[in-house]
């Protein structure tokens, strides 16, 4: 009660009704001034500005046609190994025989490569649709080497023509040598499988590591070539390591996405 009256006697006084009226001190225009420029530029760049993202996924060296698997077309017993691994060798050259109820059958390469991977021992009984061997389609000791990476598909969609990316490989110590440099050459809109992994690839194995997540979409990137590396292609340190690269080797790829404006994030 005692305030109430004390507030009503405040307004009945007029000894303060010609003081002046003061709005704001000079450090409050400041702090206001200073507030609306600093909207005003965030306005401006989210508009004009972009930001530059990047995604992440594993990769593997490879040659640009990838690699088949060579399965036996007869059911017997295998009784001789004709090709090595790591040989490179003609189309319908000669891989191994296979004893059958039949007679003995030859089971030959389906396209000229170099065989990664044997599968099959001699003794040994295998069926129609066996995996005897793994074959790496390159036609010239000179081709050179690609990358494949393998992008969540949601993040497809965002990969520019010629986007740089940068590789980790697994065989090169990042701290001494750096990244490998390349740019996409394309993306396969079509979601991979575990089967379609396999098959380009040759490794079973692989198909289900890259897809363990969801079914991701291959982007080819083609290496920066150098001729003052002994690898032959870029890299972030001036030299690169001092050897060659090889083929299904692993790497992990880091894609330079399309830039992006502030204000898109904000609209639907």
């Amino acid at each position: 009660m005692q305030f109430r009256q004390q507030a009503l006697a405040k307004l009945q006084s007029p000894e303060e009704l010609d003081l002046p009226v003061r709005f704001a001190r000079p450090q409050g225009w400041l702090v206001l001034a200073v507030t609306v420029i600093a909207m005003a530029a965030a306005s401006v760049w989210a508009v004009t500005g972009s930001v530059a993202s990047t995604v992440g996924a594993p990769a593997v060296l490879t040659h640009g046609q990838g690699s088949y698997v060579l399965q036996s077309p007869v059911a017997g017993q295998v009784t001789e190994i004709l090709a090595e691994q790591g040989e490179r060798i003609a189309a319908r050259a000669p891989v191994l025989k296979v004893r059958t109820e039949q007679g003995e059958t030859v089971v030959r390469a389906v396209a000229a490569g170099r065989v990664t991977a044997l599968a099959a021992q001699i003794g040994q009984i295998i069926s129609t649709g066996a995996d005897v061997a793994a074959v790496e389609k390159v036609a010239e000791a000179g081709d050179p080497l690609y990358a494949t990476v393998y992008v969540p598909a949601a993040d497809a969609s965002m990969i520019p023509e010629d986007a740089s990316v940068d590789l980790t490989v697994q065989s090169v110590p990042t701290q001494q040598y750096g990244v490998l440099r390349g740019h996409v050459k394309s993306v396969d809109r079509t979601a991979q499988t575990p089967q379609s992994i396999s098959a380009f690839l040759g490794d079973s194995q692989l198909g289900e590591q890259f897809t363990r997540k969801g079914r991701p979409v291959a982007v080819l990137v083609r290496l920066d070539r150098a001729s003052g590396t002994d690898s032959g292609y870029a890299w972030s340190s001036q030299d690169g390591p001092p050897y060659k690269l090889t083929s299904m080797t692993m790497a992990s790829g880091s894609i330079r996405m399309a830039d992006q404006r502030p204000i898109d994030w904000l609209l639907p």
